[in-house]
């Protein structure tokens, strides 16, 4: 009976490895072949021997960077980081203060904008794109990288409600501990709860980063000038003979979220498993 017992063990753990396997595979496979053919000497997709290169070189990711006469791809490069990290300090910032008001402070219109928010978070984003179309077209802000900044910042608090969930895992009777000790509701935000927040800031600012930088549609609705655009936009304005540019610009640009997230994932993951406490 035991043996027969160990035996199902065993066959379990294969499956389960097997299974495991076989879907990281599929998952892994995508990632492969774009870094192969990011390495891809002739250029062109059509030189490939069934799914990779013939051969391959360095040289692609060399004139990534040198040859900008017609794809200047360093420019795109610093036009996704400027949008990438100003809307994320300043959708961090807003978003923070958004969950903390809803977690700490009780009004009137409190319970009904939360009702509100979560309703219009189960639209896709993009069924507004022509109302914000339109709003930037009457500010002014088509081909300006400000714009999508702005954009960005301002949706960014739509998506409080974790970052209020691990607020309220904080107990409000240090606020109140604070407020015996002479603390107004500024210095017990600053001083107190927001040091005490580090997790969930962290995650907040790795999403509002992450979000801009591989965003597609609204820098492709709003930037019409090559200058201005972003690695996103750039990229798909590659021609096809180019694929092997466009595979080391999407390899390149991938670097830094790789980077951010090896760095900070214990964060990230403590910031979103308190948040997930309470809604």
């Amino acid at each position: 009976m035991i043996k027969k017992h160990s035996v199902v063990k065993v066959v379990d753990a294969l499956w389960t490895y097997a299974l495991l396997i076989a879907v990281g595979f599929v998952f892994f496979f995508p990632c492969l072949w774009i870094v192969l053919a990011s390495f891809s000497k002739s250029g062109s997709i059509y030189s490939f021997e069934g799914f990779f290169p013939s051969t391959y070189s360095i040289d692609t990711f060399k004139k990534l960077f040198t040859d900008t006469t017609m794809y200047n791809y360093p420019r795109w490069f610093f036009n996704t980081f400027f949008v990438a990290v100003g809307s994320c300090i300043l959708g961090t910032f807003l978003t923070i203060l958004t969950a903390y008001t809803m977690s700490r402070f009780e009004f009137k219109a409190r319970k009904p904008m939360m009702k509100t928010t979560m309703v219009l978070g189960m639209f896709p984003s993009f069924m507004g794109m022509t109302a914000v179309y339109i709003l930037m077209t009457q500010f002014g802000l088509i081909n300006q990288i400000w714009g999508l900044i702005l954009i960005y910042a301002a949706g960014a608090p739509m998506g409080y409600l974790t970052q209020k969930g691990f607020f309220d895992t904080i107990p409000k009777a240090i606020d109140e501990a604070a407020k015996i000790d002479g603390a107004n509701s500024a210095q017990i935000f600053w001083k107190i709860n927001l040091p005490l927040a580090k997790p969930i800031i962290v995650y907040t600012a790795l999403t509002s980063f992450t979000w801009p930088w591989s965003d597609f549609i609204l820098p492709k609705l709003l930037l019409k000038e090559k200058d201005l655009y972003t690695v996103a936009v750039g990229l798909m304005s590659l021609d096809e003979t180019e694929f092997a540019r466009f595979a080391a610009g999407s390899v390149f640009i991938a670097v830094p979220i790789v980077i951010l997230y090896f760095a900070l994932v214990k964060n990230m993951v403590n910031g979103i498993a308190e948040g997930a406490v309470k809604g």
